[in-house]
């Protein structure tokens, strides 16, 4: 074959261009912060997204962090513009743990996490708001489970990362008393910045060492160490969830349970794997889905693709059209009256998500669905992965 001519070519007007830094610095994208009181002091609450919206998305972010650090990245994420241009978005902040935050007062008693949770009523009425969409991580999800426990007409829908519905083992209370009264004295140690690290990123050695390392510079510079070790202590302290999984009908008014569809997510190196499946056997199986994403520990911000293209058919699958705003067609923000908001989220993340499996394990049943993807095994969604679930 004959040879094939080359012509030069004269490049010109060529910039390299540098990938900005990861910071967890406020860019101010998070929204503009509002001040509300309660009966447990005043809370920072960030609006975003689209105010003037209907459905509302509510965060609660996990310890040592805030609404910037734990979130901002996450709705930055460009798969995640359709969802945020048209819901509100409101970032909750516990107490003293805003950017900036001052240091808490001298006896000033903190609220235990059901008395968080009930802060979040003060935060609906001051918004007017019927009712939301709650995304929580660790701590956050743990508030928004005690709200939904408490208030199940105000929650339509649960994201939940990392969820604990059990008290603190020995263990951890022991190593967090240790750090808590170095925190109290305004000291954040190595050990503390390491079990912060353990928390978030579980497996530290397997995680995205430069997400690692802004986070370690965050917690080693940019906490309040007093405001972080009265919530940290408060976390410690946690009581069960006392929720049940009862599936005769008739029972079902009688218990505590949780009753609107929740998507139960964790990473595949994080440390609170078994507390999520804990969790999930106590969930109504008809309402819940397991999610185990592989290769990463902090799942938000190292697998983000990920989350969003779950999280965006959650969301389809509780009755939100997917279109985009400018598209002819039901907006994001819109609901299809036509379907049941408390269809199985499973149904919906079936038939549509790609590159994942699905295990939908019923006693003694077991089907597994693969789709033409499934090779790569990245995302693990199971409705019950416990074979004996917790009462």
């Amino acid at each position: 074959m004959p040879s094939e001519t080359l012509d030069d070519v004269d490049l010109r007007h060529v910039q390299l261009t540098c990938a900005p830094a990861r910071t967890l610095s406020d860019d101010g994208s998070g929204g503009q912060c509002q001040t509300v009181v309660t009966r447990h002091g005043a809370i920072t609450v960030a609006v975003a997204g689209n105010p003037t919206s209907d459905p509302v998305i509510l965060s609660y972010h996990d310890l040592g962090l805030n609404h910037v650090t734990n979130f901002q990245a996450f709705f930055l994420y460009p798969e995640m513009r359709n969802i945020v241009n048209n819901f509100c978005i409101l970032h909750v902040n516990a107490p003293g743990q805003e950017e900036g935050a001052r240091t808490l007062p001298e006896g000033y008693e903190y609220p235990t996490l059901d008395e968080l949770a009930d802060t979040l009523t003060s935060v609906k009425n001051h918004f007017h708001l019927r009712s939301f969409i709650g995304f929580g991580v660790g701590l956050g999800a743990n508030v928004l489970s005690r709200y939904a426990t408490k208030y199940p007409n105000d929650v339509d829908a649960l994201v939940l990362v990392n969820c604990s519905s059990t008290p603190a083992g020995w263990i951890e209370w022991g190593y967090q008393k240790l750090n808590i009264r170095h925190l109290r004295a305004g000291t954040m140690t190595t050990g503390t910045v390491e079990y912060l690290l353990w928390h978030h990123f579980g497996k530290v050695e397997e995680c995205n060492q430069d997400l690692v390392s802004v986070y370690r510079q965050h917690f080693e510079k940019a906490l309040n160490a007093t405001n972080l070790g009265l919530l940290v202590d408060s976390y410690i302290r946690r009581n069960d969830l006392n929720i049940v999984r009862e599936l005769d009908p008739n029972k079902k008014k009688d218990v505590r349970m949780i009753r609107c569809p929740v998507l139960n997510m964790t990473a595949n190196l994080s440390p609170h794997i078994e507390d999520t499946v804990t969790f999930n056997g106590r969930l109504d199986p008809t309402l819940s889905t397991w999610m185990k994403i592989q290769d990463c520990g902090l799942v938000i911000d190292e697998s983000p693709g990920k989350v969003v293209e779950a999280f965006r058919l959650f969301l389809q699958g509780q009755g939100y059209a997917l279109h985009n705003r400018n598209s002819v067609g039901v907006g994001m923000g819109s609901r299809q009256s036509s379907l049941n908001t408390n269809t199985n989220a499973n149904t919906n993340i079936n038939a549509n998500i790609n590159n994942l499996i699905i295990d939908n394990n019923n006693d003694n049943n077991t089907t597994t669905t693969t789709t033409t993807a499934a090779a790569n095994k990245d995302i693990n969604i199971t409705e019950n992965p416990l074979n004996h679930p917790v009462a």
